[in-house]
């Protein structure tokens, strides 16, 4: 046989099964010796039509797409309205050397901060989440900044900036300095 008759015998035999009506019987009859090792019935295949599908599809993408503009819509609302904390006191302040830190709760006692007192006397104050993954903080007075341990993170002990990696800088905490004042009897003037 030449290769010439067998490509066409193999055309012929492809263009015959296309003029082939297939229908769900040929189909039984070809999986029925496997039917017993992987059951499924094709009746109940046949209850969800294509336009029941395509509705529930409609239906589930419209709730995921509501529920994710709700959220989105909260959120937009609870950004306009700005945030308020109490001023507290933080124990021990005024007792750290200069060139170390401390830690406090703030502004609520979940929340962990960090008070750095520079070499020089200042003082600042930071949230002591990493913007990155959230990792603790911690000063180091031989780099005189802020180091994260879990990327090698680094943000200024100043500012709060960041050296390197992390996304964004440390959440900054307003530090006021309380002053003692009086008022003279004599001279009726705050001193």
């Amino acid at each position: 046989m030449n290769s010439k008759t067998f490509h066409q015998e193999t055309i012929n035999k492809i263009l015959a099964a296309d003029n082939e009506i297939s229908d769900e019987v040929n189909v039984r009859s070809a999986s029925a010796p496997f039917q017993a090792e992987f059951p499924y019935e094709r009746d109940s295949e046949a209850q969800v039509t294509r336009r029941e599908f395509c509705n529930f599809l409609f239906l589930t993408s419209s709730a995921l797409f509501l529920g994710a503009a709700g959220f989105a819509g909260k959120s937009a609302y609870d950004a306009r309205s700005p945030k308020t904390f109490t001023p507290a006191k933080i124990d021990g302040a005024m007792t750290i050397e200069p060139g170390s830190a401390l830690n406090f709760a703030y502004p609520s006692e979940e929340d962990t901060a960090i008070l750095i007192r520079g070499t020089d006397g200042t003082y600042a104050a930071f949230g002591q989440k990493c913007t990155h993954l959230s990792c603790p903080v911690y000063y180091s007075q031989a780099n005189d900044r802020l180091e994260c341990p879990c990327h090698n993170g680094g943000f200024s002990s100043k500012t709060g900036e960041v050296l390197c990696p992390p996304p964004r800088p440390l959440d900054r905490i307003e530090l006021r300095r309380s002053m003692v004042r009086f008022c003279s009897q004599k001279r009726g003037a705050w001193q």
